[in-house]
């Protein structure tokens, strides 16, 4: 039919219109179903795609970036410098005022890098201009907090939320998140990251949950749980996105968008299962590509991943959302495409559902579904979840918000005290030789020197965070120094340099003379990601690292102090893992803060000083230099048959690990049974755990599994299982973790999830080092298919 009668109801407005090719005409008898909130999501959705031209449905698929941070780009970068940034973007030959007329027209679906409720208000209003009125989605890179919006509440970077190993503290904090969120105007945060890490020269380590898929799905589910809710339903809930698929964390080179040359097996043992579980057990609704191919095909045409697997096996619901110009990059980076329109057919055939961002992607998709070149139900399927996501957030019933109570829940107190707790079980203490800490209560007549490049500044903030207000960040210094006054303690501070590669040699020997007249140095040292440094950044997305060492001349420093003869306390504040053991070899404790978060010198200090007892166990394995690498903990059995030549094959620090001010005591892991009988069975390890230290403390109890003799080779262990418990001194605890026919499984030859018949040895301890590990043997009798679809 060339002609349909249309209505549009907003407000006191009534607009009615008829379509042809997207020309209106006139009509008032029709109140829209789609704009009636008591109706059910999916009649909206099929009442309001009668009325979109396919035009309008490739509009939904197109995001562009939003109009101020096209303003500040213009300015900072050149045309020929968008290829290679993934921070900062405009449009040659547009301006920000022609991508406001589009909005105006229904021409744009969604936005990002959108940073004040102000400007999210701004677009919204322009959208309600268009014929149809359809909201828009703003998507936020949200990673540890609504970071790049100033004033937000940041919690530890997601390799620091891992190393708490406390799954429903991190939930808490996603769900403060989403609040945070909905209140400055953003719906969708591009998180989490669940790229299972297997190179740490990777930049992007400090966005990942580590190396073990068990943790990283764990963490995965947690995220997305209390940033969505069960169903993101209403206007405290936010979509996700689980990035980046897949495998760019094991890049040949460690560089960011490299290639990835692994297995199939590898894919499906090590980097999928988190996807899978985002999918099947917490219902993420939006995943985002990879910058990288794998074994010849980028990740932004396979289909195979986007559609055949997580679609038709996995049952995933949601849609796909490139990242930043990848699309055009299948052309322009991996020359499998002749240009931007051939490799916009190749992926949104393949499963894409949205251009992370910019113009031409719509002419050009539109071209290729009247051309037949992509199937019009591609378009259709596309739309349909997009809007589904809108429906379901409320913005159709209010695209705004109050910019006066997004002032009020921003950093709100609550929030202030899940992000402190999540720094104080963050941080690992790595090594306290003597019992060096923690200091004494006592300080009086006692100075600390305290000095390095992440002393007194916002590195500890990690990347995907702007410039927070000073009043609320506590840095290393100031937590050191209004804890250790109360004790008694002299701080005394000296800046020997803001960042690393500018610690000069008049500014070390300075530092020495004053370490030399000090009782105890604190040493602030490690990388900076900080996301608006970046001519300063050592590590972070697209600043990756040829070496595990300290950068710049930090070593230089470190040298000189340990020369004075004092005792040093090494404060270790990166998203990245530093491998440098002739340091602590000399150091008196070495404490592993991470990137903690807007309170990381209040955590820190509250370590050093006692007030709290640190518990953080490491979310990945620190080798003893990039020459180890790979090294991870859950290798294969022949992975250390032979010797380096000027290398222990053993690392710094082994997953799991963390030191604690009181000592543990655990049993042998006791079995509620000895044998798995069918696919619904579970077996509950006991263990019991006494604190036999003089403090009060708390353990990580950690549960790993190794199949004995299997049909294809399996790690020496896994982690299935872990739990929290807080003791008093000389208080004991039963622990209880279930395994189940799951935490058994592997693929088989044709890569069905089963449980093979045979011996498994069960590991319980506190971290992953053998020493650290008592036993139990679990026997299957006969093969358990689990599902097919897994």
């Amino acid at each position: 039919m060339k002609y349909m009668n249309r209505v549009l109801v907003s407000g006191l407005l009534l607009f009615t219109f008829s379509c042809k090719e997207g020309i209106n005409e006139v009509s008032d008898n029709e109140h829209p179903i789609y704009l009636d909130a008591s109706v059910s999501v999916e009649e909206r959705i099929e009442d309001l795609m009668s009325r979109m031209t396919l035009e309008d449905k490739v509009y939904q698929m197109c995001q562009y970036v939003g109009l101020e941070h096209m303003k500040h780009a213009e300015n900072n970068i050149t045309a020929a410098d968008l290829e290679k940034n993934d921070a900062l973007g405009f449009y040659p030959g547009m301006l920000s005022k022609d991508v406001a007329e589009l909005t105006k027209e229904g021409k744009i679906g969604s936005f990002l890098h959108v940073v004040t409720p102000e400007e999210a208000n701004a677009l919204q209003k322009l959208a309600q201009e268009a014929p149809l009125k359809i909201p828009l989605l703003i998507g936020i890179d949200a990673i540890h907090g609504n970071g790049l919006v100033s004033g937000s509440t940041i919690y530890p970077s997601p390799i620091s939320q891992a190393a708490t190993f406390d799954d429903n503290l991190i939930k808490e904090g996603s769900r403060q998140t989403a609040l945070e969120m909905r209140a400055n105007g953003m719906h969708w945060s591009f998180t989490p990251n669940i790229d299972v890490l297997r190179d740490p020269r990777w930049g992007r380590t400090g966005e990942t949950f580590g190396e073990d898929p068990y943790l990283v799905g764990n963490m995965g589910i947690a995220t997305i749980k209390g940033l969505q809710s069960d169903d993101f339903t209403g206007d405290d809930s936010v979509i996700t996105c689980a990035k980046h698929l897949i495998a760019g964390s094991s890049s040949i080179n460690g560089l960011n968008a490299s290639p990835t040359d692994v297995s199939k097996r590898t894919l499906f043992e090590i980097f999928l299962p988190p996807y899978r579980r985002a999918v099947q057990e917490a219902n993420v609704f939006s995943i985002m590509a990879a910058h990288n191919e794998v074994a010849g095909m980028p990740g932004h045409m396979d289909k195979f991943m986007m559609n055949d697997l997580m679609r038709d096996r996995w049952g995933f619901k949601g849609f796909y959302v490139s990242d930043w110009n990848d699309i055009s990059r299948i052309a322009i980076w991996h020359h499998v495409a002749k240009d931007f329109k051939q490799a916009i057919e190749f992926s949104v055939n393949a499963g894409m559902d949205m251009n992370m961002h910019g113009p031409v992607f719509d002419t050009l998709l539109i071209e290729l579904v009247n051309e037949g070149k992509v199937d019009k139900s591609r378009v259709e399927y596309a739309c349909r979840k997009i809007l589904e996501a809108k429906f379901k957030l409320g913005l159709f019933e209010n695209p705004f918000v109050d910019v006066e109570k997004a002032k009020a829940i921003n950093f709100s107190e609550t929030h202030q005290k899940i992000a402190l707790e999540q720094a104080r079980r963050s941080i690992v203490l790595q090594t306290n030789k003597d019992h060096f800490l923690p200091l004494s209560a006592n300080g009086k007549g006692k100075t600390i020197f305290i000095t390095g490049p992440n002393a007194n500044n916002q590195t500890t903030l990690g990347d995907w965070v702007s410039p927070q207000p000073e009043d609320n960040i506590i840095t290393m210094l100031e937590g050191v120094t209004a804890l250790g006054e109360k004790k008694g303690y002299r701080i005394d501070y000296f800046d020997s340099g803001d960042r690393s590669k500018e610690i000069t040699e008049a500014n070390i020997e300075k530092a020495a003379q004053m370490a030399k007249q000090a009782d105890i140095c604190v040493l602030a040292l490690g990388e900076n990601s900080f996301r608006h440094d970046w001519k300063r950044k050592t590590t972070g997305e697209n600043i990756d690292r040829a070496t595990l060492r300290l950068s710049g001349n930090q070593m230089k420093l470190t040298d000189k102090i340990l020369e004075q003869g004092k005792p040093v306390i090494i404060v270790y504040v990166s998203g990245s893992p530093i491998a440098e053991p002739w340091l602590e070899q000399r150091a008196s404790a070495v404490v592993n803060t991470w990137e903690s978060g807007a309170f990381a010198g209040q955590a820190t200090a509250e370590v050093i000083f006692g007030v709290v007892n640190p518990s953080g166990k490491l979310p990945l394995t620190i080798p003893r230099s990039v020459g180890q690498l790979q090294m991870v903990y859950n290798h294969k059995p022949t992975a250390y048959i032979h010797k380096y030549n000027t290398e222990k094959k053993v690392p710094l620090h082994p997953f799991g690990f963390g030191l604690s001010y009181t000592t543990f005591e655990f049993s042998k892991p006791s079995l509620s049974k000895e044998t798995f009988s069918g696919i619904d069975d579970n077996i509950t390890v006991s263990v019991n755990v006494v604190n036999t230290g003089e403090i009060a403390g708390e353990e990580v109890v950690q549960l790993y599994i190794r199949d004995n003799i299997s049909s294809f080779t399996r790690p020496v262990k896994e982690l299935k299982g872990y739990k929290r418990v807080a003791l008093e001194p000389g208080e004991s605890k039963t622990v209880t973790i279930d395994i189940t026919t799951e935490s058994l499984a592997m693929y088989d030859h044709d890569y069905n999830f089963i449980v093979e018949p045979g011996d498994f040895t069960i590991m319980t301890g506190n971290s992953s080092r053998d020493k650290d590990l008592k036993t139990a043997i679990v026997s299957v009798k006969e093969a358990i298919v689990i599902d097919k679809n897994k």
